[in-house]
């Protein structure tokens, strides 16, 4: 019975909702588009990535075992959905939108055939596209040739509009509201889920105060204690705060898939001597940073310059990524503008309109006098003669010993 079911529908359920950015904005990123595939001789781009299709309509998916695409051609911009969806992707998308049902398991890939009769070159993002897709897509257009836009599509994110660094510098206040509300929370006994809580929602507030139109998702804080600020990206556990504690503090608020961060090293209480050492020297190499921040510079050159002041300190070993990255369409489980990226292998050269993080990290393993993981993070704007610092919160000792 279900394979006599609709195969594709359109839902233009309800009114589309006030769009993220202006109509001239998303214009702007869709010629841009354009101008790639025009540059490639492509007929036509099938973006499957969440940075991809939210880019250049505002729409962002939310996966679930399904597949998504935005189909882009010289005379249209379509997202292609999921029915269990219904409206809410027309409603977003800046530009059309298809429907696909689940009563066939190629129904996607049909979607795609009905907007693309015909074409013969097409642009997807190799950087994306599974090994299983890849294959799929080349049954359905076995006519065609496939080509990468991923890096192409990349540089263009890489410099932002003035619309965007607005987004991007509400971003940065509320993220400054949450390490305020989470450094608020810090006190002995109190365990590390009870400070993410408290901050992520002084965050979510925040947006749905200042930005009623937005959709509210992915927001989120990561507060560590001890032993598990030694990585990053170390999940929230209920493990409790100690007097002497190294904490970590790291805000995310979330504003219509744009990802702004607010990092910090905290203590509990009291510092010791082995862990004021380290914090120091992880932020001479900090603030040596935020003044390498500057139009003409190369990603490679910042990092090898910072590179020596750990070196110097003999703790270059302890360093555990590279010193900073861009800003934009990105999140914990989406995106990444690889080719901004502040490391010795990017030869990158800041450009006005790049939004670049400055995050040195080092990590002393436990066991270790001064254990833990250091790391500070803010977020500047490359302008035309230096560099705009837009985070706010305070840094260092004289600020951040807490509870």
């Amino acid at each position: 019975m279900g394979l006599d079911m609709e195969r594709l529908k359109r839902i233009e359920n309800g009114r589309q909702v006030q769009g993220t950015f202006s109509p001239a904005e998303m214009e702007r990123r869709q010629a841009g588009l354009r101008a790639i595939l025009d540059a490639l001789g492509l007929d036509a781009a099938i973006l499957t990535s969440y940075h991809g299709i939210n880019y250049y309509t505002d729409f962002l998916y939310t996966r679930f075992g399904r597949r998504y695409a935005c189909v882009v051609t010289p005379d249209a911009v379509t997202t292609v959905s999921a029915n269990i969806d219904a409206g809410q992707p027309w409603r977003r998308t800046a530009g059309q939108n298809l429907v696909y049902t689940d009563w066939r398991r190629d129904n996607w890939f049909h979607a795609l055939q009905t907007l693309l009769p015909g074409a013969k070159r097409i642009g997807i993002e190799y950087d994306h596209v599974d090994l299983d897709t890849r294959r799929l897509l080349g049954e359905a257009f076995p006519q065609a040739e496939f080509a990468d836009i991923a890096a192409a599509s990349m540089r263009q994110r890489m410099t932002k509009s003035a619309e965007e660094i607005a987004l991007i510098r509400e971003g940065a206040r509320i993220a400054d509201i949450g390490g305020a509300a989470c450094a608020e929370a810090v006190g002995i006994g109190v365990p590390e889920h009870e400070v993410a809580l408290h901050s992520t929602q002084a965050m979510v507030r925040e947006i749905a105060r200042s930005m009623p139109h937005a959709e509210l998702m992915d927001t989120w804080t990561w507060f560590q204690s001890g032993i598990n600020t030694d990585g990053a990206h170390n999940p929230v556990t209920s493990r409790r705060i100690e007097a002497g504690d190294i904490l970590s503090l790291n805000c995310f608020p979330m504003i219509a898939g744009y990802y702004t961060a607010l990092e910090r090293t905290l203590f509990c209480k009291s510092v010791s001597d082995a862990h004021r050492r380290y914090w120091d020297i992880n932020l001479e190499v900090y603030h040596a940073g935020l003044d390498l921040m500057r139009p003409g510079n190369r990603c490679c050159e910042i990092a090898e310059a910072l590179n020596g002041i750990y070196s110097r300190h003999g703790v270059l070993k302890n360093r555990t990524f590279g010193y900073g990255h861009s800003f934009g369409v990105l999140s914990h489980y989406y995106g990444r503008e690889a080719g901004l990226e502040l490391r010795e292998d990017v030869e990158t050269v800041l450009e006005p309109g790049m939004v670049v993080s400055m995050e040195p990290m080092i990590t002393i393993p436990e066991g270790q006098p001064g254990a833990g993981g250091y790391r500070e993070h803010d977020i500047l704007i490359i302008t035309e003669d230096g560099a705009e610092n837009i985070t706010g919160f305070p840094v260092g000792p004289e600020n951040n010993v807490v509870g």
